[in-house]
C-alpha cells in the first residue's frame, strides 16, 4: 500500500505545482531569492494569485456589453504626496451598454438622456463593488469630455436630488463641492438626520458635521452683523467658501426655516 501511494504522489505530485502559482513559485525563488524562504514566498504568490483573480475575471462571466475597469478603491483616503501608485485600487464590473439601450432609443429617446443616465449608472456601479470613478475616467468610458460628464452628473444630480459617489465628492477632492447644498439642504431644510443623509449622499458623517458646523458658524456671524471678510476671518475659511454658505443661507431664508431649523439641530445635538 505504501509503495502504492509513493508511487502515486511520485508521478501525480509534480502536477500541483503546474500551475500559474506553482511557476510565481518558481520564479521568485530563481530571481528573487532576497525575499526568503518557502513560506514567505507561499503568502506572496498567494495574494498575487488572489489579484490576479480579482482584477482579470474570467470573460465568460461578462455579459455582452460589460466591461472590466480597475478604479481607485472607495476608501482609499487621499493624502498630500500620495501618488496613484501608493493608492488601493479595486477592480469593478460596468454595464456600458444595457439590453434596454438600442430598446429605448428605437422608442425615440434621446441620445443625450441615455448617455446622461449611463454616467449615473457608471459612478453607482462602481460605487456598489467599492470603487469611485473619477470624471475622466466616465469621460473615457463613454467617449465623450469631462466637462460634458460634469454636466450631466450635476443635471441628474439636480432633478433626482442625490449625489452621485464619484472621486471627487467621496474623498473631498477637487474645487467644485456642488455636494454641499443638497446635503446642507436635506439637513437644515428637510430635517434628515446626519446618518440619512450619509446614506443618501455617500458621504461620512464626520464629512456632514464639518458642513453642519461651517454653516452654524456663518449663520451666527451673519446674526452679529459681520461682513463676508470678518467672517472668513473669524471661521479660518477661505471668503470663498464663506460666500458660497452665505449664498445658500440667503436661499434657505427666503423659505422661513433656516433659523428654525437650525435652531431644532442645536436642541437635538445638545440632547445627545
Amino acid at each position: 500500500m505504501n509503495q502504492q501511494r509513493n508511487h502515486h504522489a511520485e508521478a501525480y505530485g509534480p502536477m500541483q505545482y503546474k500551475t500559474f502559482a506553482g511557476a510565481l513559485c518558481a520564479f521568485f525563488q530563481a530571481e528573487c531569492p532576497q525575499l526568503g524562504g518557502q513560506r514567505t514566498r507561499q503568502v506572496l504568490v498567494q495574494s498575487i494569485t488572489e489579484m490576479v483573480g480579482r482584477f482579470y475575471p474570467e470573460t465568460s462571466h461578462l455579459r455582452p456589453g460589460q466591461i472590466q475597469w480597475t478604479t481607485v478603491h472607495r476608501d482609499a483616503k487621499p493624502s498630500y504626496g500620495k501618488t496613484i501608485q501608493n493608492t488601493q485600487l479595486a477592480s469593478v464590473i460596468l454595464d456600458l451598454v444595457r439590453p434596454e439601450d438600442a430598446k429605448e432609443r428605437s422608442e425615440g429617446k434621446c441620445l443625450r438622456d441615455l448617455k446622461k443616465e449611463a454616467v449615473a449608472r457608471l459612478l453607482q456601479q462602481a460605487f456598489e463593488q467599492e470603487g469611485c470613478l473619477t470624471n475622466v475616467e466616465t469621460a473615457i468610458l463613454l467617449k465623450i469630455s469631462p466637462a460634458t460628464v460634469g454636466k450631466y452628473i450635476r443635471e441628474w444630480e439636480k432633478e433626482n436630488r442625490l449625489i452621485l459617489p464619484r472621486r471627487g465628492t467621496i474623498h473631498d477632492m477637487g474645487p467644485t463641492l456642488t455636494h454641499k447644498p443638497i446635503i446642507l439642504r436635506k439637513l437644515v431644510l428637510e430635517g434628515k438626520s446626519v446618518e440619512q443623509v450619509s446614506r443618501e449622499t455617500c458621504h461620512t458623517p464626520e464629512a456632514i458635521h464639518i458642513y453642519l458646523k461651517t454653516f452654524r458658524q456663518v449663520f451666527l456671524c451673519r446674526r452679529k452683523g459681520l461682513c463676508p471678510e470678518e467672517i472668513a476671518f473669524a471661521t479660518k475659511r477661505s471668503l470663498r467658501l464663506i460666500l458660497e454658505y452665505l449664498k445658500l443661507l440667503d436661499e434657505f431664508s427666503e423659505e422661513n426655516k433656516a433659523l428654525h431649523a437650525l435652531l431644532q439641530l442645536d436642541e437635538q445635538e445638545n440632547l445627545r
